[in-house]
């Protein structure tokens, strides 16, 4: 049987929900959304926005990207509908100016961090002139969820057409 994306979402919601000894009603007020909708939303009968899901998990005090991680094991299968509610977050060390295969895997690993490839970054706002020594735990590197969005293709006639 096919597991919907809006019911393994609604299913993960409404354990975090019942794990914490909170009602619907209390997570509803403290997220903003009506019970009714909320309720749908636990059972899968609706899909909630980006926007919703945030306001949801910022009331259940659940990171959305936890979630998320959760619920894709969820629906490929490698995690069971039993899976951790914690997501295991690793740090990646530097080794002479090389990040660390076994963290990194060795494609990303072989990006050199030194020297002009190294500076680019200070324009992501990193400090160029960090060795390995002063890598610490404050510069740890964090998983960033981001997707390029094209520009809207426009035709000869000036309006938007949706890819």
């Amino acid at each position: 049987m096919t597991v919907l994306l809006r019911e393994a979402v609604g299913e993960r919601l409404r354990r975090a929900r019942t794990a914490q000894s909170r009602t619907l009603r209390d997570v509803s007020r403290a997220a903003r959304v009506s019970l009714g909708y909320l309720s749908e939303v636990e059972r899968g009968r609706k899909e909630a926005s980006s926007e919703l899901l945030s306001s949801i998990c910022g009331a259940l005090d659940l990171p959305l990207p936890e979630l998320l991680v959760t619920v894709a094991g969820d629906l490929d299968g490698s995690g069971s509908v039993l899976a951790p509610a914690m997501v295991e977050q690793r740090t990646a060390d530097f080794d002479g100016g090389r990040l660390v295969p076994s963290l990194m895997g060795a494609d990303l690993s072989e990006a050199d961090l030194s020297g002009a490839d190294f500076a680019d970054t200070e324009a992501a706002g990193i400090d160029a002139q960090l060795s390995s020594e002063d890598l610490t735990e404050e510069h740890r590197l964090q998983p960033v969820l981001s997707q390029r969005i094209s520009p809207p293709l426009r035709s000869s006639g000036g309006v938007v057409v949706a890819a």
